[in-house]
């Protein structure tokens, strides 16, 4: 009985720890290294469009919404979606996070083949993120 108290207690106290963190909002830094993208998902996804080209989703491909909660590429299957993205190794696309159209408007003018471009593009990205955090509140 005293080790089923102990593993509730433990358990209870772990629950509020995170319900605690997620009522005072985890900053969160914005993605570093990628790129901004229009995404078209085909009707049989990994299959995609990155910026009217044709791609593919990485075998694992973390696509995550503007919650920051994980979207299964089947759900956006014959849909067309502002990102930012990274690649893999093999040059497929592995990691995704949606934006909406006035965030993705807001990086459209930034360059990131100079460091100042780049600079720029990660404080846009930081403000963008600092202000999904501020509407979760």
């Amino acid at each position: 009985m005293n080790r089923w108290i102990r593993t509730a207690l433990v358990g209870l106290s772990l629950a509020t720890a995170a319900l605690a963190a997620t009522a005072q909002g985890i900053a969160r830094d914005a993605p570093r290294d990628v790129k901004p993208g229009i995404m078209a998902v085909s009707a049989t996804p990994p299959i995609i469009t990155m910026d009217g080209r044709a791609d593919r989703l990485s075998p694992g491909a973390r696509v995550r919404d503007l919650n920051n909660m994980l979207v299964l590429s089947g759900a956006l299957a014959n849909k067309t979606v502002y990102t930012v993205y990274k690649r893999d190794s093999a040059g497929m696309v592995h990691e995704v996070w949606l934006l909406t159209e006035a965030e993705y408007e807001k990086l459209g003018g930034v360059s990131t083949g100079d460091p100042a471009g780049y600079k720029r593009f990660i404080e846009l990205l930081n403000l963008i993120w600092s202000a999904r955090m501020l509407l979760l509140r």
